[in-house]
């Protein structure tokens, strides 16, 4: 079972993990800083800023487990 999906918000993803925002700083995404990261989701931003949301997913995902 994964923790993270593709159509939670930026926000719930950080509020999931503590660990969240490193691995999305990871990405060169500044999301803890963004008045997006409320609305957005993980596919939203993915696609904005040219990554690839499935390997994105699987870097939130090795740290839930």
């Amino acid at each position: 079972m994964t923790a993270f999906s593709k159509d939670m918000t930026f926000h719930e993803v950080m509020r999931k993990s503590p660990h969240a925002a490193k691995v999305l700083s990871s990405f060169n995404l500044g999301c803890v800083g963004c008045m997006g990261a409320q609305h957005e989701t993980l596919e939203q931003g993915a696609m904005a800023h040219g990554l690839d949301v499935e390997m994105l997913l699987a870097a939130l995902n090795a740290i839930a487990d």
